[in-house]
């Protein structure tokens, strides 16, 4: 029979296993918790695509960033001839998309404004003794054929969906991730006079919530530009001289929203107020007015090579007062305009990469030259002759 002393003592016992099950039942539920709390962190990263939002610089400054190490990152320091004072700063946060859509990848209401409520903000060099200011426009079409492919030959060499998203195609028939010099030389084109350059930018799409994303998180119906001029001016501050043959010519980033603003050069406005930009919005447009696209590339080359690693270096933006540094010259400067009818409200966006959430931001465009040389040296007569040809 127990004494009274072993009956405490396994009392005693009793209450600490309870306390040891209580305490490993607390710590397991923990355990659980952490993974779980972990687990959903880590899936919000990899669709956001950032941990922290990025500041827009301030009217008339120049930014520069980290490019993340990027393929198509990269600095490319100085001005752009014509361009707008950045606008307000994007929002960063994976909010619910605009239009009242199914897609949880953006954008969000906070990327679109009212072009009405923007101030005027265009700045343009002024013309100095011995400006070019002719202009060559290359008649391409309105990409009519349907030319779409989510490549791009320049940043992404011999890889099928390289982009991630989808591009709009003009002038060169054979555009793919695959193509070579031999290959665009030899092709057709939708550009008058015999130009086999390729110009190609990012669909526009209108949007809605019976829309499904493709794998890219890409959703919409794709819009056909209402119009695509494509313009090459002069430099304010000399004559220009001939772009080589081959040469790549990429603007904007594709990946601005992770990697910073320094390279988003594209910009958004509307028909009737185009002396009112926007960087970093998309543009809500009065009733009649179509949403503008601008895209002004890099025209000071280095003089000797067709592309470089980053695809940036080799030819770089002019400086504020349209001035080329020392050992760059300056070439013909390819401006885009295109425009769009779009329904009312915040329902369109840019295709993107998944992890840029379709932000306004990441506009960009890329040029490859495959001008006969005798158009490329009536293109530089005519800028440099100060005549308006094409």
């Amino acid at each position: 029979m127990p004494t009274r002393q072993h009956m405490n003592h396994r009392r005693r016992l009793s209450t600490k296993q309870l306390v040891l099950i209580a305490v490993l039942a607390l710590l397991g539920s923990g355990g659980t918790f952490a993974l779980v709390t972990g687990s959903a962190s880590a899936h919000w990263r990899s669709n956001s695509g950032h941990s922290g939002g990025w500041q827009s610089p301030s009217p008339g400054n120049s930014t520069k960033a980290d490019n993340g190490g990027q393929t198509d990152g990269g600095q490319n320091n100085g001005g752009q001839n014509g361009s707008a004072a950045p606008s307000a700063s994007a929002s960063a946060s994976a909010s619910a998309p605009a239009g009242g859509g199914s897609q949880t990848n953006g954008p969000s209401p906070e990327d679109f404004a009212d072009i009405r409520s923007v101030k005027p903000n265009v700045q343009r060099a002024a013309n100095q003794r011995g400006a070019s200011r002719g202009t060559f426009t290359a008649r391409c079409g309105r990409n009519e054929n349907k030319h779409h492919n989510p490549d791009n030959f320049i940043v992404a060499p011999g890889v099928a969906n390289g982009a991630h998203h989808v591009h709009d195609y003009v002038g060169n028939l054979s555009t793919d991730g695959f193509s070579t010099n031999e290959s665009l030389a030899a092709a057709g084109t939708t550009c008058a006079r015999g130009d086999k350059s390729t110009y190609f930018w990012p669909v526009l799409r209108t949007r809605s919530a019976n829309d499904a994303p493709d794998a890219d998180g890409n959703t919409g119906t794709i819009l056909q530009a209402t119009s695509v001029q494509l313009v090459f001016g002069g430099s304010p501050t000399s004559k220009v001289t001939a772009m080589p043959s081959t040469l790549r010519v990429i603007m904007g980033d594709a990946k601005s929203f992770t990697n910073g603003v320094a390279n988003a050069k594209a910009s958004w406005s509307c028909t009737g107020f185009e002396n009112r930009q926007l960087t970093d919005k998309y543009p809500l447009c009065p009733q009649g007015s179509r949403v503008v696209r601008t895209l002004n590339f890099p025209s000071c080359w280095d003089g000797t090579n067709a592309d470089s690693a980053n695809h940036r270096t080799h030819i770089v933006f002019a400086d504020g007062a349209g001035r080329c540094q020392a050992g760059f010259k300056a070439v013909p400067q390819l401006k885009m305009r295109l425009t769009y009818k779009v329904p009312q409200g915040p329902n369109f966006a840019l295709d993107s990469f998944p992890e840029q959430l379709h932000k306004p931001v990441t506009d960009h465009a890329d040029f490859a030259n495959f001008m006969p040389t005798r158009l490329m040296n009536q293109v530089v007569s005519c800028i440099n002759g100060n005549r308006n040809c094409g």
